[in-house]
């Protein structure tokens, strides 16, 4: 039984089942997929699961030993200037790429498989949507690896983790790169959230016979400030995900795993 959930939940908690179901919840209203955490336990926004053409795509934890092979893609002007996924501006001439599920800025090496060219490229957005692609390059990169003008091509990407840069004994840049873990942190559970403060002290009462580590975050969203109950504690992700389960199947289907 995880950390947290030594004492069982009472017959009564699943009532307030109903009413957490009602609770505004961590950012989406889809709460399926749980957020990633970092090694200081925060959970970086580009590491929440996300929901596009009405599929989830849940960012992966750890990057380390990821090799994938499949079809490659580049995408230009229509997105030219747009935020990526991680805020930055896409430059279409630059260097980058788009991955579904692989940490933002993660760095991976791309191999065509039709003409044996190579390049390092920053995973820095989120792509591409199309069955069978695996990764979208920017035009740039695209045009070194000799897929612009065809369009796709069969790549093979390898993950090298984060970049490092130190200055080398002849006075450039040296580049290297670390792996990027996810699966380690602080983890609690949401389940539930409330604009008023003396319903979330009530909610709070009731947990806190039953529950570890039962506390309220206050947030605001800047239009109004909610108050989200907390409860449970976990320190890696296997853990966290069984928990979230144990609860899940004990009167709170909307509980969110969050990394504090």
């Amino acid at each position: 039984m995880m950390t947290g959930a030594s004492r069982p939940l009472v017959p009564g908690l699943v009532l307030a089942a109903a009413v957490v179901a009602l609770f505004v919840l961590w950012g989406c209203a889809q709460p399926q997929p749980s957020p990633r955490p970092s090694k200081s336990g925060k959970a970086p926004a580009t590491q929440r699961p996300y929901k596009v053409l009405g599929k989830w795509y849940r960012p992966i934890a750890d990057a380390e030993g990821f090799r994938e092979r499949g079809v490659a893609s580049w995408y230009g002007k229509k997105f030219h200037g747009r935020k990526t996924s991680n805020g930055e501006r896409y430059d279409m001439h630059g260097i980058s790429a788009a991955h579904k599920t692989l940490p933002l800025g993660t760095w991976v090496r791309v191999y065509n498989l039709d003409n044996d060219k190579t390049l390092d490229v920053r995973i820095n957005d989120r792509g591409p949507f199309v069955r069978g692609r695996i990764i979208d390059l920017s035009y740039g990169a695209a045009t070194v690896l000799g897929v612009a003008a065809p369009g796709t091509a069969p790549v093979e990407i390898v993950a090298l983790g984060k970049a490092i840069e130190s200055p080398g004994s002849d006075g450039t840049r040296q580049r290297t790169y670390q792996a990027v873990d996810y699966s380690q942190g602080n983890f609690t559970f949401q389940v539930g959230a409330f604009t008023s403060i003396d319903n979330a002290l009530r909610f709070q009462v009731q947990l806190d016979q039953k529950f570890v580590n039962v506390h309220i975050v206050e947030y605001n969203d800047g239009l109004e400030t909610f108050y989200r109950v907390r409860l449970g504690r976990a320190t890696n992700l296997n853990k966290a995900i069984e928990y979230e389960q144990y609860l899940v199947q004990n009167g709170f289907p909307e509980v969110i795993t969050i990394a504090e």
